[in-house]
């Protein structure tokens, strides 16, 4: 299969993964914190060296200030609202994955909070200015994201993040998109999310959150953690409050050889690679009749990510004849996004989303041009 997917996960990954998580199970699969056994200090070494792998990924100078969570969702989750109280006030964006429209919804729902989307123009991009104008006397936060998940835009967030500072406003970036593909430190945002199955190249059921020293962030969920067992409230060290319950061990594995892998590539040649191959693509596609493509039209501001319609057509009904017929793997639809798709004017029929990742190729972007041809003569 021809895999364009990996904006929703990397599904070619370094062989290291693969074998990391086959080694976790057979050598030292067991619970870390939970005992004194060998196997069980092992476990706990593992989740130690990945952590600290990801800070210096990241340039986390405290790397107890990154925990691990289920996915960015997770994490995403934590870090709203474990921040904010009865009548704050949020900023965000029209850009915005479900993962931080959704629990925004859902707090306005219940009379916590109410919060202001500032709205992309029709290319996707955000100004700076539009989001300092809905800042409120009692915004607490803002919140966006590095990357669209559905054009591939990449938002300079630094810029809003010394405005926020300098207004007293904490500042949290979604990550999901960029981690492992373009630099980010911890000097960007007082809070970012991070999944770890796309650019970091591990497996499913892993993510994170680095929360800036100073910055209490409440917990959605308690429970065991290994540390101050003798007392009836849970922990409230980092990043022991936020690791309760079992960790996924195998993926915590395959996320320690994928972030060695990012590393040892460099994460700019892999940004260039990927903007490379979405560079391409646009390029070629915009000379197919009836194409249309999403998003910036500077190729380095874009990640690997690049969504288009057909006029007139299904684009899911084009997506599935790229599988079935040529083996091709995309994805159409809103891509739990739609108020991107709603700032983009896709709202009604969603888009075709490709998405380029390190391993894949020139020819197979050839293939897919090919097949896009091919299936617009018979649809």
């Amino acid at each position: 299969m021809i895999y364009f997917d990996n904006a929703a996960t990397t599904y070619i990954k370094p062989s290291e993964v693969y074998r990391a998580i086959y080694e976790n199970m057979v050598k030292y699969g067991a619970n870390a914190g939970r005992g004194g056994h060998s196997l069980s200090v092992k476990a706990g070494e593992l989740i130690n060296e990945t952590r600290e792998k990801l800070c210096e990924l990241f340039g986390i100078n405290n790397m107890e200030r990154l925990a691990f969570f289920q996915n960015a969702t997770h994490a995403i989750n934590t870090g709203i609202k474990g921040v904010l109280e009865r009548g704050d006030h949020v900023v965000t964006t029209s850009m915005e994955h479900n993962a931080v429209l959704r629990p925004l919804a859902e707090l306005k729902k219940r009379g916590i909070i109410e919060y202001t989307t500032v709205k992309g123009n029709d290319r996707g991009e955000i100004s700076l200015n539009d989001l300092e104008k809905a800042i409120r006397y009692r915004t607490k936060l803002i919140v966006m994201t590095h990357a669209s998940n559905v054009c591939g835009n990449i938002y300079d967030i630094e810029p809003v993040y010394n405005m926020a500072k300098s207004k007293g406003i904490i500042f949290m970036a979604d990550c999901a998109q960029t981690a492992g593909v373009v630099e980010l430190n911890a000097d960007m945002a007082d809070m970012f999310a991070f999944s770890g199955h796309k650019g970091l190249m591990g497996a499913q059921g892993t993510g994170g959150l680095y929360i800036r020293e100073g910055l209490n962030v409440k917990t959605l969920i308690e429970g065991g953690t290994g540390s101050n067992s003798e007392s009836l409230y849970h922990p409230d060290i980092m990043p022991d409050k936020f690791e309760c319950g079992t960790q996924n061990m195998p993926s915590l594995a395959a996320l320690k050889m994928g972030v060695e892998f990012v590393k040892k590539v460099g994460i700019n040649t892999i940004l260039e690679h990927e903007q490379f191959l979405s560079d391409y693509f646009v390029n070629e596609v915009k000379k197919i009749r009836g194409v249309n493509v999403f998003g910036t039209e500077n190729p380095k501001e874009r990640t690997g990510t690049v969504s288009i319609s057909i006029n007139e057509k299904d684009s899911n009904i084009i997506a599935s004849k790229l599988s079935d017929e040529f083996n091709i793997a995309v994805r159409s639809g809103l891509h739990c996004a739609p108020e991107a798709h709603r700032t983009l004017g896709t709202i009604d029929g969603g888009t075709i989303r490709f998405s380029f990742g390190f391993f894949n190729k020139k020819q197979e972007i050839d293939r897919a041009l090919y097949a896009l041809d091919t299936i617009l003569k018979t649809v």
